[in-house]
């Protein structure tokens, strides 16, 4: 089995494992919820599924990297780097919403060559190695390949995206009130569902005005996997542009083109 293979079908496992610890805390009395620096939420089944994940790649992968949201960097000492979100969208879990997912991206030498987002509270995973396509399994179902959808008319497309606020904080509102003004249906389910939406061949687009690495990394070859794109609001397809879109290769340049005029965010 390929180092790649192997690799990926560990991350299958630690998101499963992290999701049975994330489930003990979904919708239970008395969670505590903290805000972070930046005012985002964070409780114990994110730092613990983080630690246990990081716990589990140092006995596997012990010259591997990780890069987390809720623990400091651990330096890469052969070129493979994993970047890890425990709960994307906890203010989803908070609320006891099933649409918050466990992201685990691979990186080699710089460049994401898989991605698993699972979403523990459905029993739901989207998963996929460069070259090996992308795979979409829910619950004891047969696992099946997933595509995005062909179309190519932005007036037939179904746009997701997270909460308005963010879209305010970073002064890019009209953006997004461009695109809705141009699609089909618009609906804010947004974080890694939204993206993951449109890899399974759900939804066409799905925006996000602020995304860190760990938001996005394990989105990438998901999406390219799939047949698709995601690219920062430039169409770039890095880990560190500070925002995202996912969507299908027919309607990049339309989606990229009123994104891309957007005031940019201002990184310090």
């Amino acid at each position: 089995m390929s180092q790649l293979l192997d690799r990926l079908n560990y991350a299958l496992e630690m998101a499963s494992t992290a999701g049975q610890l994330i489930l003990q805390h979904y919708r239970t009395d008395g969670l505590l919820v903290e805000s972070k620096a930046d005012q985002s939420p964070v409780t114990v089944a994110d730092r613990g599924a983080e630690l246990l994940i990081r716990q589990q790649l140092q006995q596997r992968f012990p010259d591997d990297g990780v890069l987390g949201e809720e623990f400091p960097d651990t330096p890469s000492h052969n070129g493979y780097r994993w970047i890890v979100d425990p709960i994307d969208g906890t203010k989803a879990f908070v609320h006891g919403v099933p649409l918050f997912g466990t992201l685990i991206g691979i990186e080699h030498d710089g460049q994401m060559v898989a991605g698993v987002c699972r979403f523990p509270a459905m029993d739901e995973v989207v998963y996929a190695a460069s070259g090996h396509g992308c795979w979409w399994k829910i619950r004891d179902l047969p696992e099946r390949r997933t595509f995005v959808p062909p179309t190519a008319d932005l007036s037939h497309a179904r746009l997701m995206f997270t909460e308005p606020t963010h879209w305010r904080q970073t002064g890019r509102f009209d953006a997004i009130v461009q695109v809705m003004d141009q699609v089909r249906i618009s609906r804010g389910w947004g974080d890694c569902y939204g993206h993951a939406l449109v890899a399974t061949g759900r939804a066409e687009i799905a925006i996000d005005p602020l995304m860190s690495a760990w938001d996005i990394a394990a989105l990438i070859p998901i999406l390219r996997e799939a047949g698709g794109c995601c690219t920062d609001w430039q169409g770039q397809e890095t880990i560190f542009g500070g925002d995202g879109v996912s969507t299908t290769p027919a309607l990049k340049n339309a989606v990229i083109d009123i994104l891309s005029q957007a005031p940019p965010l201002n990184r310090k």
